[in-house]
Order: C-alpha cells, then structure tokens, then sequence
C-alpha cells in the first residue's frame, strides 16, 4: 500500500506545519502597523532656520505677537507697546481674536532659559490648536568674552 497509512489502516503523524495560516496572520498585523504608525507620532511643527540667524524684517505696520514665558512659568503677550499677563486657558482666545483683526501677524515666542521645556512645547501646543501655522523662537546673540 503507498501512502500514509500503515498496516493497521492507521493514519501516520505528520510531521510538518502547515505555516500558510501564520503568514497570513502576520501579513495583517503588518498592515495594521503601517496604517497605524504615522498616526501615532505627535509633535508641534515648527519651521526652524536651516543656516544662521539674522534679524527678522517686519512691516512697520505689522507688529509681531510676542508671547513671553518668564522664570516662574508666567506668559505674556506683548503687541507693540502693550503688554499683558494672562494664562495658558486665555492665550488661544486672545491669539484668535489678534489674528482675525490682522490676518498675517507673525508669532513669535521668546522664553527664558530656566523654563522647563515641556512648558515650552505645552505653549506652541497651545498655539497650534490657535491656528498659528508658523512660530518664530526668539534668541540673543551670543555675548562675546
């Protein structure tokens, strides 16, 4: 007799694994991960200069928001010559009321250098949801000595 029956018409142990299955269980989980993956990374974008600075040019009539964060934590926005405290809750409401009177106002955020990072990104954050597309990082020259 061929095949896989012996004497007794038993049926002989196979002794291979059939791998088809966990192909195709692996072929599905590759998917979900490559649709998955980008949606996962966050981030505030942020266009920075790709060769040294140099002073930014602004229109007379278009002066930046600035929006400071002092040692303590605290921010500002400064407008010209007025310059206000407010919260991190206040700042996307007053962004878009400024930003819906002068469409085109450049942002720009200067922060000192004991402040927390994480405060930082937590303000661009802010920003962002604002609907600021662009923040400029505003910084002192090196002093020489």
């Amino acid at each position: 007799m061929q095949g896989s029956f012996n004497r007794s018409g038993k049926k002989k142990p196979m002794g291979e694994i059939n791998v088809v299955p966990f192909i195709d269980v692996m072929l599905v989980l590759l998917v979900i991960f490559m649709i998955t993956a980008p949606m996962l990374t966050q981030g505030v974008q942020v266009d920075l200069p790709q060769v040294t600075s140099e002073p930014i040019e602004t229109q007379e009539d278009n002066d930046p928001i600035i929006i400071s964060v002092d040692r303590d934590g605290g921010y500002f926005i400064t407008l010209g010559e007025d310059s206000t405290s407010v919260t991190l809750d206040q700042m996307s409401e007053r962004i878009v009321a400024i930003l819906q009177r002068r469409p085109g106002t450049p942002v720009m955020v200067r922060g000192d250098r004991n402040v927390p990072y994480g405060q930082v990104v937590i303000l661009m954050s802010t920003l962002q949801r604002a609907g600021v597309a662009n923040v400029g990082l505003l910084s002192e020259p090196p002093q020489d000595g």
